[in-house]
């Protein structure tokens, strides 16, 4: 599609954007992270090479779409021009609204999405009327892995994807944080972020529960003071 097209509509885009963003009260920064999840390590979006990912598959669709839709109202138009002309308003309508409201969602979608690592834990934010936020601590955090198809290469990005212990498959195919995995769509430093997750769940899993391991090592547990106990009462008697 026609770089003029693109621009018309980002220009309506920000106009519905503002609306949604007053409207439905849309957050435009960052989650709040639970507590207890620690200090965040890294706050991040999708990359810009996502938004143009996911426009490819929007044109393509749109042009499929909107070409069926005409070329029956062409057929219509030559076998009764008095008719044509009546739904050439219905057919038009047809053709341009719905790729209106699908290039919004595709960029309400984009701007929406929010990835937060903190030092326990990685938080997953999406949607705009139903506002999901999902969080995966770290110490269940069997795997991490980079998932990366030639169109996304083209643009410079991957998906990461993070699994925990009874993790399925549904997260990388439906793009969403889903059961016991969540997925991180459209980052340009893939194995940038993959590596650092992976070593606040080493961090996390070495630590237990959660603390760390400064702390770990510093304290006392009952079998300790009992220990210390008998040692000073056996020191008492002597």
């Amino acid at each position: 599609m026609s770089k003029t097209a693109d621009r018309a509509g980002r220009w309506v885009y920000r106009g519905v954007w503002g609306v949604l963003v007053g409207w439905l009260r849309v957050p435009d920064e960052a989650p709040n992270v639970p507590p207890g999840s620690g200090d965040v390590v890294r706050s991040l979006r999708p990359a810009p090479g996502f938004l143009s990912y996911l426009k490819v598959g929007f044109w393509v669709l749109a042009v499929i779409f909107d070409v069926v839709i005409i070329g029956i109202w062409v057929l219509i138009l030559g076998a009764n021009p008095i008719a044509g002309a009546i739904t050439a308003p219905v057919f038009w309508g047809l053709a341009i609204i719905p790729d209106i409201f699908a290039y919004v969602a595709l960029h309400v979608r984009f701007d929406t999405t929010w990835y937060v690592v903190t030092e326990r834990a990685v938080r997953i934010r999406r949607g705009v009327w139903i506002i999901t936020e999902n969080t995966i601590t770290f110490e269940n955090v069997q795997n991490v892995s980079v998932r990366q198809g030639p169109l996304q290469r083209h643009f410079g990005i991957a998906n990461v994807l993070v699994q925990t212990a009874g993790g399925g498959g549904s997260a990388a195919e439906g793009g969403t944080s889903a059961g016991h995995q969540g997925l991180l769509e459209g980052v340009d430093d893939a194995q940038t972020l993959r590596t650092l997750i992976m070593q606040r769940a080493e961090v996390s899993k070495g630590a237990g529960l959660g603390d760390d391991r400064e702390d770990s090592r510093g304290t006392l547990g009952p079998a300790h003071v009992a220990a210390l106990r008998e040692i000073r009462d056996a020191l008492a008697t002597t």
